[in-house]
């Protein structure tokens, strides 16, 4: 009697409820993997925010420099840094 119900319920999860496990969170992971407004909106406030430490550090290098000129260590390149270019 027991093998009767359990029969119908092992087929029902292996070939209903599994496959709908399995679709539903692949539609879940593809929803999510593309940038909400507020993601961009805060990309673009992080972008904003680098940009303005970039410039306070070449300001803070131009007092040391002007300052002291040999306040770097000789060992390093004197090429300037990779600037944050501003995209607006």
């Amino acid at each position: 009697m027991d093998e009767i119900i359990v029969a119908p319920i092992v087929v029902g999860i292996l070939f209903i409820g599994l496959p709908w496990l399995i679709l539903h969170h692949v539609t879940k992971w593809k929803t999510s993997a593309t940038l909400t407004r507020e993601d961009e909106n805060l990309l673009d406030e992080l972008h904003d925010m680098a940009r303005r430490l970039d410039d306070r550090l070449d300001t803070v290098e131009r007092i040391l420099t002007a300052d002291n000129p040999n306040w770097k260590s000789g060992g390093e390149l004197d090429a300037p840094a990779p600037r944050i270019s501003n995209r607006h």
